[in-house]
């Protein structure tokens, strides 16, 4: 008796004892790991795109929406990093200073220069005028205070959620080739690079992708981040949606393929079709196949008219919130830049468009112009479809990794940051033959093929690419701004200099000269924090010459396992780095290599100080500080005035509806327009101007799609460039996986009236059957 009673003690003791040993593993965890996302799409309307320079494409509506994504990983009471991708064309230090002063404002020393790294996808197709130099926001009109608030807005909030969902967990490396989502756009110069190093490369572009997959002791995965090099220019030049373009799409599909499948699908299972995950697959409900019967249910409900409704319903019905978990971290995925420089997602190759013959291999010309010659996508000529194309072959490679990781980040989680001027860097380089020379970088300046552009969006007039001798009439206009000195002209040599950008001053700075330089280290994963875009084979040696000093310079932490990934555009932008020899060709890239010949050995030269510093301990000079130029910003964009209807009109009310008693099949295109006001007067921030939504019951409408989904575009008008009225056109391509049943189409938007006042409303359009 008194044996089974010391047993039925002992048994919960025992229990309790295996729990808290269970909890004690756990706990044990290397690494604590936090991930948040949030909105950062901004001005949907008026305000120019930035990535083209082409003053005329002018935001109007939203094909999916911008998201600044950030993960940390903290040693415990240790060191930490914090890292945020955004779908932005790239990072700004303008925007850096700012979040970081908020930073501390909340965080105090804990998040600073040294372990913050911000990085752009280079979409094409964001809003501009977020940067603090000239030359970057002359095409938007000037600095524009919305944009620049929704991404530091925007970013703060993902480092928030990021921070506060800090929890014990694990980090897996993968890495594995994409061949067939970039192809080199300049490969004139690319060849001028020495036969003897690209013996060493089976392609003209680098095809890893390397990806993280975060792991929550307790929930599981949790988010992955990944790097793989290709530009965010499968949307044209022409297209005026706000967009992530392929990196976003990609994004897109993987949160939704994750949230709806919660561990995920099989790799195999994804690469097996062209599937894009359904959005919607726990609340569409089953519907019989009885077309008559849906047809009398959507008779029932005609176009709602239009009516005031709080903000909130527009954040309240969005898909991705019904979608979310409640109770577990949100999945989250970034698909971030490395060295795009000259790799384009348009793999099927420059082509004229008058002759449909392939373009001048040297200059990028047909028949002499530049303004013809254009890279075609995989979905060529719809460049949605190659958007979805080039995004949907990195989320499959990135299911593929993700699934399949298994190699484990073990070791230190540690930084180093610098700033260096790269307007005056005295650079030690290596002398054909043995010894060294010390060469100089050069104030900024831009060559006349900049203005020529690039396949993937050219230029006008008559610049072309290639171009090392400029033209009398064009240095004669260039000289009006600012006529670069002899010295300046020898520094930059072969470029001939178009824009001097780096001694124009009036009203203020034209281009960076200070630039940031920044290492991050999670175990054996080294991340290369660099400001500008680096072409293929300067991403090489810049990787080669750091992963040289890690596992060369006697650090014990390093073996040959060592990861090295560049984050392009990262913390500031400088535009392009070239090799020495593609400098030389002078093509976009070699154009937009502003600081000379001598760029890259000075990046490298810096990286390698940073790299040393790392495995010794040592720390390294902050170096200068660069300008915080925000109070000296000009804005010439007018402000939203007022909106109006016509007399009898609502806002919200159903311009152009859908035919009574329709029928639409997969793949079809439903078209809603409704009377609609300015988007500039409230961006909707993680909520949507549109929403399809689908009849659940008798009188229940359930959402199914909105603005933040690859399939449904938010398309924004007005009849004149003053006017007061416009239009919101809704069109959503009814993807394969929809479900059959009775759907409406919903507008949101926010009027402002004469005296300032904003009116948020609502209208619908009539309900119609998919079948």
């Amino acid at each position: 008796m008194m044996g089974r009673l010391i047993s039925m003690l002992w048994l919960p003791i025992l229990v309790l004892l295996l729990v808290e040993n269970g909890r004690v593993v756990k706990s044990a965890s290397k690494y604590s790991i936090g991930l948040g996302s949030y909105d950062i799409t901004g001005p949907a309307a008026d305000v120019n795109m930035m990535g083209y320079a082409n003053t005329d494409q002018i935001a109007s509506g939203v094909h999916f929406r911008l998201r600044a994504r950030a993960f940390i990983v903290a040693e415990p009471q240790g060191n930490r990093i914090l890292f945020v991708n955004l779908d932005a064309c790239m990072a700004s230090q303008l925007v850096n200073i700012k979040v970081l002063e908020r930073l501390k404002a909340r965080y105090g020393n804990l998040y600073t220069e040294n372990n913050v790294a911000i990085s752009g996808i280079h979409t094409h197709a964001g809003p501009g005028g977020y940067l603090q130099y000239v030359v970057y926001i002359v095409t938007s009109l000037g600095f524009v205070r919305q944009s620049f608030d929704a991404l530091v807005d925007g970013i703060e909030q993902s480092i928030i959620q990021a921070h506060d969902n800090l929890r014990p967990g694990s980090i897996y490396v993968n890495k594995g080739e994409l061949l067939d989502a970039g192809v080199n756009r300049s490969p004139s110069a690319y060849l001028n690079n020495a036969a003897s190093e690209r013996s060493k490369y089976k392609y003209d572009v680098d095809k890893d992708m390397t990806l993280l997959k975060f792991v929550d002791d307790e929930w599981g995965p949790v988010g992955s981040f990944n790097w793989f090099a290709t530009h965010g220019t499968s949307m044209s030049r022409t297209n005026s949606l706000i967009s992530g373009d392929n990196k976003g799409a990609a994004a897109r599909f993987m949160e939704d393929w994750f949230d709806q499948n919660n561990s995920g699908r099989m790799a195999s299972e994804v690469s097996k079709g062209n599937e894009i995950p359904r959005r919607v697959s726990n609340i569409i409900p089953v519907v019989e196949d009885n077309h008559h019967e849906l047809l009398e249910l959507a008779a029932s409900f005609e176009s709602m008219s239009g009516k005031s409704t709080p903000r909130f319903m527009s954040i309240a019905r969005r898909v991705r919130s019904a979608l979310r978990q409640a109770d577990r971290p949100k999945f989250i995925s970034a698909f971030c830049q490395t060295n795009c420089g000259d790799v384009s997602p348009n793999v099927h190759g420059a082509f004229c468009t008058d002759t449909g013959l392939p373009c001048d291999f040297n200059h990028s010309t047909c028949g002499g112009k530049n303004e013809l010659c254009y890279g075609r996508g995989p979905g060529y000529p719809d460049e949605f479809e190659s958007t979805r194309i080039i995004g949907e072959r990195q989320f499959k490679k990135a299911v593929e990794l993700f699934s399949a990781a298994s190699e484990q980040l073990n070791g230190k989680i540690d930084y180093r940051h610098s700033y260096v001027d790269f307007s005056k860097l005295n650079v030690t380089v290596s002398k054909q033959g043995g010894g060294t020379n010390v060469v100089k970088t050069c104030p900024a300046a831009m060559g006349f093929a900049f203005a020529a552009g690039t396949t993937d969006g050219p230029g006008a007039f008559d610049f072309k690419q290639g171009d090392d001798k400029g033209n009398a009439f064009w240095k004669v206009v260039r000289n009006l701004l600012k006529n670069p000195g002899e010295e300046q002209v020898e520094c930059q040599s072969p470029k001939p200099i178009l824009l001097d950008t780096g001694e124009m001053k009036q009203p203020y700075d034209w281009a960076p000269s200070i630039l940031p330089v920044q290492i991050l280290r999670i175990g054996q994963l080294v991340i290369l924090s660099v400001p500008g875009e680096f072409t293929t084979m300067a991403g090489r040696r810049l990787r080669d010459a750091v992963k040289t000093i890690l596992t060369n310079g006697g650090s014990k932490e390093f073996g040959s396992n060592v990861h090295v990934v560049i984050a392009g555009l990262t913390n500031t932008y400088s535009q392009y780095v070239t090799t020495f020899e593609e400098y030389q060709i002078q093509r976009y890239e070699g154009a937009s290599t502003l600081y000379g010949p001598h760029t890259l050995s000075g990046y490298i030269q810096e990286f390698k100080k940073l790299a040393a510093a790392l495995i010794t301990g040592q720390s390294v000079d902050s170096g200068p500080q660069p300008p915080d130029l925000l109070s000296k910003q000009i804005s010439l964009l007018t402000p939203v005035v007022m909106d109006a209807t016509p007399i009898g009109v609502k806002f919200g009310d159903v311009s152009l509806d859908v035919a009574k008693n329709a029928t639409f099949k997969r793949s079809d295109n439903v078209r809603v327009t409704f009377w609609s006001a300015c988007p500039r007067n409230d961006l909707m921030t993680e909520g949507t101007f549109a929403l399809v939504e689908i009849l659940k019951s008798k009188d229940s409408w359930e959402p199914t799609y909105d603005d933040d989904d690859f399939c449904l575009r938010f398309i924004w008008s007005r009849p004149a460039k003053l006017s007061t009225h416009s239009h919101a056109t809704i069109e959503w391509i009814i993807p394969d996986t929809a479900a059959s049943g009775v759907y409406r189409i919903r507008h949101f938007g926010a009027a402002k009236g004469l005296l300032g006042s904003i009116k948020h409303f609502t209208g619908s359009s009539s309900a119609f059957v998919v079948a």
